[in-house]
């Protein structure tokens, strides 16, 4: 969580039964845990409780809870390239805190509870996958199928509340970033069979928005870049999708080595003793490459 956030909470009481230190057991039921920390939340929103967690609502908490997912994310990262789990754990005890944090705040209200918001997503996601949990399950042929299956009970769902199916576009975020809307956008349309054969179509299609990219360029109209950029990059985001590579993520390590390189460029450049200013770029790109060899040691 945001350094501020738990420096608050961290001066909050602590419970007798906390166990900072207790070793993880994977098998633990949650139950008890959960609780437990629906009651930490109460007592910190309690009359007597933490001035700055009382004084939160939905909007002041917005950026935490987009914070706690990018460091999720980074995490996850980690993990996938061989660092440990538990800070993982941490993390998305951070995420799961905004969660529980949001829940208090519509139970004041009589709106809702933790426990709601675990049996809305535990009944939609047990009517979405009939084909595990239905009386007569469904037969799914792969991956492929149960996506396409999720899409028409998703339709469903929308025709019961509003009377009409709707966008089979509807529900993804617009606030999302823009690569990883961009990804979902064209994943719910293949789900309807709005997608292409192959991914060598794809790939075509990204030579064909370049090329208008580059006539734009020629033309030098601000208009007409932002509109030829954008197709760009959207035909990248469909061809992560393909590729079974997500956009966001790939752009994420890429910003990740990009920081990590650069900034051991400085660095030999302080040992050289030469002022970041005044090196020219051949010695720029020769460090450059230097950091990049160094990345591919063992």
């Amino acid at each position: 969580m945001a350094d501020v956030l738990w420096g608050r909470l961290e001066m909050s009481p602590t419970p007798p039964d906390a166990h900072p230190e207790k070793r993880p057991d994977p098998t633990r039921p949650a139950g008890a845990a959960v609780e437990r920390m629906v009651e930490v939340m109460k007592a910190l929103r309690a009359p007597d409780g933490c001035p700055w967690d009382r004084e939160q609502d939905l909007r002041s908490l917005r950026p935490y809870l987009i914070e706690e997912t990018y460091e999720v994310l980074e995490e996850m990262d980690a993990v996938s390239y061989g660092g440990p789990w538990r800070p993982l754990a941490e993390e998305l005890g951070d995420l799961l805190f905004q969660i529980v944090f949001h829940s208090q705040l519509a139970m004041e209200k009589g709106e809702f509870g933790l426990a709601d918001v675990a049996d809305a997503i535990a009944d939609k996601i047990t009517s979405r996958h009939p084909h595990v949990f239905g009386e007569n399950k469904w037969r799914v042929d792969g991956p492929a199928r149960v996506l396409e299956n999720w899409a028409k009970l998703k339709a469903k769902e929308r025709e019961q509340k509003t009377g009409k199916a709707g966008s089979a576009l509807t529900g993804v975020p617009k606030d999302a970033p823009a690569l990883l809307r961009a990804e979902r956008l064209t994943e719910k349309a293949s789900r309807v069979g709005f997608d292409w054969k192959e991914v060598a179509q794809v790939r075509a299609k990204l030579d064909e928005e370049l090329r208008e990219l580059d006539e734009a360029i020629a033309k030098k109209s601000r208009d007409e870049l932002e509109h030829e950029l954008g197709d760009v990059l959207f035909t990248v985001a469909n061809l992560a999708r393909w590729l079974q590579t997500p956009a966001e993520d790939a752009l994420r390590q890429a910003n990740a080595r990009f920081t990590r390189r650069f900034q051991r460029v400085e660095e030999l450049l302080e040992q050289q003793q030469v002022p970041f200013g005044t090196a020219t770029l051949e010695q720029l790109e020769a460090l450059w490459q230097q950091a990049k060899a160094e990345e591919r040691k063992p």
